[in-house]
């Protein structure tokens, strides 16, 4: 943190930042009414619809967030040719300010998760979706612009939901064209095989997900540094940040490792969505030039923003700007201090665990 109550990170910066987006993008879709019976079918609550909202989830919501940070995105993902892929390629031209590059399989089915929430209280989620592996001809389209893409940016996210757009060799084919044209890597990763995505810069699990991809314990932040470590080794990347939801973060590199906090306001914490918005922070700071914890800090206080709001949203700057400035204010919001593991680590300005 500065001195005089100025916020430390200059967050007009953002909009240097040059960002590649490739992944599963999917329409996520809210019903929203109330509740005031049980059906006398069976024992289900019977939910009075009032509205209905679409939006983009998966990769698309990466984008969104990306976009409101003010980061210059290129976007590149695949539907299928039905009206849900039609809803997602009028919400993403609605964008406006990113360069957008969707291709069309139409054999493919365009994942749709509908949610039915009732007061703020999420009653179910259905999804229809098809995670089989791109078509050869789409696949290797994929590939070309990406290869064409890439060059034009600092740092390329692969935005990973095990949809199909990113198996059968495709993410590790991104992850080698960018390390070449000299972009950073940041991956949203969905699954356990982590190989994968080797050579990655970062890598950006759950809790969970770090636990399927080691096969280790995850549950004390301890095991999180040691799966990581593992993991870095095994498979190359440069650092990982384990989302905890709003625990907050752990940033995790090769001889040390710092935790952030997630600062949601109020009582309330939803966490569908934060990690995207992490994800779309992250790779926005990296391209402004921040440093790995700068730009960790800078996801922490995202995700926590969102995470005050219902359902998948976005972090303005705006917001930012106005989380940083009360830090500086109160002299609380040190970013997370970069620390060697030890037995009692150094925790001043990092969160509680």
């Amino acid at each position: 943190m500065a001195r005089g109550g100025e916020p430390k990170l200059d967050i007009d910066q953002l909009r240097n930042a040059r960002v590649l987006c490739v992944g599963d993008v999917m329409l996520d879709h809210y019903v929203f009414g109330e509740v005031d019976r049980l059906s006398p079918e069976a024992p289900v609550p019977v939910l009075v619809v009032d509205s209905e909202t679409h939006s983009l989830g998966g990769a698309g919501n990466v984008l969104r967030n990306l976009a409101a940070l003010g980061a210059s995105v290129s976007f590149v993902s695949v539907v299928g040719n039905d009206d849900a892929g039609r809803e997602v390629q009028n919400l993403l031209a609605a964008l406006g300010s990113a360069e957008i590059h969707v291709l069309v399989q139409p054999q493919r089915k365009t994942t749709v998760k509908t949610r039915f929430i009732a007061v703020n209280q999420h009653l179910l989620r259905a999804d229809r979706e098809s995670a089989a592996p791109l078509g050869p001809y789409i696949r290797d389209d994929l590939l070309r612009l990406t290869h064409e893409l890439v060059t034009s940016h600092d740092v390329v996210v692969v935005s990973d939901y095990a949809k199909g757009v990113l198996t059968d060799g495709v993410a590790f084919e991104i992850i080698k064209e960018a390390r070449e044209a000299g972009a950073r890597v940041v991956v949203e990763p969905k699954g356990g095989d982590h190989i994968r995505y080797r050579g990655a810069d970062l890598l950006m699990p759950s809790r969970r997900e770090l636990a399927e991809a080691t096969g280790m314990s995850t549950a004390t932040e301890p095991e999180i540094v040691a799966a990581a470590r593992a993991l870095i080794e095994r498979c190359g990347f440069g650092a990982v940040l384990v989302q905890l939801g709003r625990e907050g973060m752990l940033l995790i590199e090769p001889r040390s490792s710092a935790a952030f906090e997630t600062m949601a306001p109020g009582d309330s914490y939803d966490p569908g969505g934060t990690e995207d918005t992490a994800v779309a922070a992250m790779a926005a700071g990296l391209g402004a030039g921040f440093t790995l914890s700068e730009a960790a800090h800078l996801a922490g206080l995202a995700a926590g923003i969102v995470g005050g709001k219902a359902g998948t949203a976005v972090a303005s700057v705006g917001e930012l700007a106005a989380a940083l400035a009360s830090e500086a204010e109160s002299e609380l919001g040190e970013p997370g201090l970069r620390v060697e593991m030890a037995p009692q680590p150094r925790r001043r300005g990092q969160r509680k665990s």
